[in-house]
């Protein structure tokens, strides 16, 4: 049969109708039951079809005439459950009834009800929920007594005692319960969603602020855990919920339908009209929560989830909050609340150091504090040595049962994954950290980009990732431990390998295309083709690697010890060579040392010269930035011996340059001239026509701090004409401070100035701050040399606010000759 009607314009009700159909069977004699009732029901539905011409209303189209579900109405026609006054009456109209019909059927419908209620083992006084009373019939009208008051319940667990924190949540929270409990305060909103990673205190967020709400709603409290991520695997279903939640209402057992749907209705009439909060905690998904959400205004249903249930927000208009992990302020709070501020004041570093190990994850804080209040003697420093010494770190935080050991509570959002998305989270405890990029992450699946975002939004679905950035993801050290330990224990060993070999390989290759494209004149390395299932990215330009840097930095300098750990060391020196002049453009002198000493270890583990010979210079440069000239000096003759053992011309001219710019900056000019002049030898020998450049800069440079400027302007003048072809914009802008000196010294202030805006222009685009901050102190000098002292002191404080923002030992030169200028200014006023 067709469930197509007809327009519905094309009916007319009874009200405006005569109607030439015998009317129904007398409702007032025989009918006893809900069964009986619902016959009539029948009989009206296939009454006004005759009429009408047509087939029956299906319950799809009274569903869209009344707003009720299509379960419901079936349930009514089938004599399963009895409808509300309100409803019957609703009901009735649409089929047709007349006036006459319409109050004999009301009448017949609560006499139904009162003989249920009769016949029911609960006392009419008990006031149970659906009591209805009898009312008398007139025109269809209603009129009598007010229905007998329903149960208030209080379903809430306890709250937890000393609550800190979470004052944006709970901002949230309450900017979403806004004009529940205020009349005419417009429409509400009815759904609000906490959801978060395992372990950060959803439901503890949301038991105390729904008690600190629990007086905005009268009518009772409602709780269900629906278990969506229990252990035992034991999910609470729709229908046991609802039908939890109509025992808590007090509906007679015998009154509870069969069939969900009808639950679901008779529930969702029980709240209408009333002002309830209704919180259903640990969901799994949307499926489970939809048919426990009700559309009366005067309620509020609050849900908890590690899922994000988006299907909430975009079909019901559900309101997300996001529960992160706590500051560190709030992980010091929690911490004092439950051991006391007098403890922590005594141990502060041990109380920082707790904080970090846990990742200020509430539920592992919990289980340290815990720790610590059974044995109230002990110092912290006790528990803080065995965190360090364990040799598995979640196995510090079990509490002692599966709801507090923060390992079984991460492994009930793992087993939910799909089998793909399980595998890759388990590879990303192969990876570095602290973050993946989706590129990134496609390469150390093995898997194409398409395929791993979904993976990826699964994974931030279930919160064992965070998207902190568009396409970046994180998770947390507890998190990464688990992955890790999950890969060890279902992984096969050739299989992780393979992982963290793609993922350097990935790294190794984008890194190096990037560094070229910062230092055109750089000689590049040979790096091993890469797995398969391998896919680097490949940045056009200068502008996009150095975008490319500044987010995969922290990520490549763990990679250096990461390759290094797991015997992949040519992948180590390589990284540590293509991330140096990024890092000395930024200034991170100390990070860069890092990398270039676990570099040189892995180089010499390795066997491999041409990775010594490049590290042990490039860690002579970072060295003698931090002020340790000796040992620069020996890593400098290290590299010269073995670049040329093996032959290598630029590289020995690489490392002269370098050399000699050490010694310039101690003041040892003559020799700095020396090695710039065998490494302009070497480059040239080797027709290398940027390097050359490069040394004929430095010649000059020399020459010029010697005092000897017009060989100075010459190198610096064949330098730039040099350098143009090459697209090496840092050597051009080195050049152009050179003539910037060059002629200052010759008293061409004007020129000078020129000079040191070209070269300030190209640090900028480059983005080479140290540089800059250099430049800008000579362009002061200069300015001052000139009479602009206004000029002069504002271009000190732009290369000192550099130099502070870098955390430059040069700062301190710079603000010495800033102090200096302005006292003597105020002198001279």
């Amino acid at each position: 049969m067709s469930d197509q009607r007809g327009p519905s314009g094309a009916r007319q009700t009874m009200a405006g109708t005569v109607r030439s159909a015998s009317p129904v069977s007398p409702p007032d004699t025989g009918v006893h039951t809900v069964p009986e009732l619902a016959a009539l029901l029948r009989q009206l539905r296939r009454r006004e079809a005759r009429q009408q011409g047509e087939t029956p209303l299906t319950y799809r189209q009274l569903a869209a005439k009344t707003g009720w579900s299509r379960g419901v109405i079936g349930e009514y026609f089938a004599g399963n459950i009895l409808p509300p006054p309100e409803r019957f009456d609703t009901l009735i109209r649409l089929l047709g009834a007349s006036p006459a019909e319409q109050g004999a059927l009301a009448t017949a419908r609560d006499r139904v009800e009162e003989r249920r209620r009769l016949a029911s083992p609960e006392h009419p006084s008990t006031g149970r929920a659906g009591r209805a009373v009898v009312r008398s019939r007139a025109g269809g009208g209603r009129a009598g007594t007010p229905p007998a008051r329903l149960p208030v319940p209080r379903q809430l667990p306890p709250a937890l005692p000393g609550f800190v924190g979470r004052a944006a949540q709970l901002a949230q929270l309450d900017a979403g319960c806004a004009g529940h409990g205020t009349p005419g305060d417009g429409e509400p909103t009815t759904t609000l969603t906490l959801s978060g990673t395992a372990g950060v205190g959803k439901t503890t967020l949301a038991v105390y602020w729904a008690h600190r709400v629990a007086d905005r709603f009268p009518d009772g409290q409602l709780y269900v855990d629906l278990r969506g991520f229990d252990a035992t695997g034991a999910v609470v279903t729709p229908a046991e919920a609802v039908r939890g939640f109509l025992e808590a209402l007090e509906v007679p057992l015998e009154r509870i339908p069969t069939h969900l749907p009808a639950q679901v209705g008779l529930y969702r009439s029980l709240l209408a009209g009333r002002r309830m909060l209704v919180l259903l905690d640990n969901a799994r998904d949307v499926e489970q929560v939809r048919p426990l959400l009700a559309g009366s205004p005067g309620c509020l249903f609050l849900v908890t989830s590690r899922n994000r249930l988006a299907g909430l927000i975009t079909a019901e208009g559900a309101r997300q909050i996001a529960v992160d992990l706590l500051s560190t302020a709030e992980a010091w709070q929690l911490l004092a609340r439950r051991l006391g501020p007098d403890r922590l004041t005594v141990e502060p570093q041990a109380v920082d150091e707790m904080i970090e190990r846990c990742v200020r994850l509430p539920l592992a804080l919990a289980v340290l504090a815990a720790r610590g209040a059974a044995h109230p003697t002990f110092p912290l420093a006790t528990i803080v040595d065995e965190l360090r010494e364990s040799p598995r770190l979640l196995d510090s935080f079990d509490g002692g049962d599966t709801g507090t050991d923060v390992q079984s509570v991460f492994s009930w959002s793992y087993r939910n994954l799909t089998p793909a998305a399980a595998r890759l989270f388990r590879l990303l405890g192969c990876h570095p950290g602290p973050d993946v990029g989706l590129a990134a992450a496609a390469s150390l699946a093995g898997l194409p980009r398409s395929q791993v975002s979904r993976l990826l939004a699964e994974l931030a679905h279930a919160h064992l990732v965070t998207e902190h950035a568009p396409g970046r993801f994180v998770a947390h050290d507890l998190l990464r431990a688990y992955a890790g330990e999950l890969a060890g224990n279902l992984d096969p060993a050739g299989d992780r390998e393979a992982a963290v070999r793609r993922g350097l390989d990935h790294y190794v290759h984008t890194a190096h295309a990037a560094a070229l494209l910062l230092q055109p004149g750089r000689d590049p390395v040979a790096p091993a083709d890469p797995l398969p299932g391998v896919h680097p990215e490949e940045p056009t330009d200068h502008g996009r690697a150095l975008a490319w840097f500044t987010a995969e930095y922290p990520v490549l300098l763990a990679a250096v010890t990461h390759a290094g750990r797991h015997g992949f060391d040519g992948h180590a020196w390589q990284l540590a060579w293509s991330l140096v002049d990024f890092l000395q453009r930024r200034g991170n002198w100390s990070d860069l040392a890092a990398a270039q000493q676990a570099a040189l270890a892995g180089a010499r583990r390795a066997g491999d010269r041409p990775g010594q010979a490049n590290a042990h210079r490039d860690l002579a440069r970072v060295l003698s930035r931090l002020g340790r000239v000796d040992e620069a000096v020996e890593h400098y003759r290290e590299a010269l011996i073995l670049f040329g053992a093996l032959g290598d011309r630029t590289g020995q001219a690489r490392t002269h340059r370098a050399f000699g710019a050490m010694l310039d900056g101690l003041g040892r000019h003559a020799e700095a001239l020396g090695h710039g002049q065998r490494a302009l030898a070497l480059y040239r020998a080797a027709g290398h026509p940027a390097g050359e450049a490069s040394a004929r800069n430095a010649v000059g440079w020399a020459h010029a701090q010697l005092g000897e400027y017009g060989p100075a302007l010459e190198h610096c003048a064949q330098a730039l004409t040099l350098l143009r072809p090459t697209g090496d914009r840092h050597g051009e802008a080195n050049t152009w401070d050179s003539l910037g000196f060059i002629h200052d010294r010759l008293g061409h202030h004007r020129q000078a100035v020129r000079c040191y805006g070209q070269a300030l222009a190209l640090y900028r685009r480059i983005g080479d701050r140290y540089d800059e901050a250099d430049t800008l102190a000579r362009l002061a000098e200069t300015r001052h040399a000139a009479g602009d002292l206004d000029g002069a002191v504002r271009t000190w404080r732009r290369a000192l606010d550099i130099l502070d923002d870098l955390g430059h030992p040069d700062a301190a030169r710079v603000r010495e000759r800033l102090n200096r200028a302005t006292t003597g200014t105020a002198a001279g006023d």
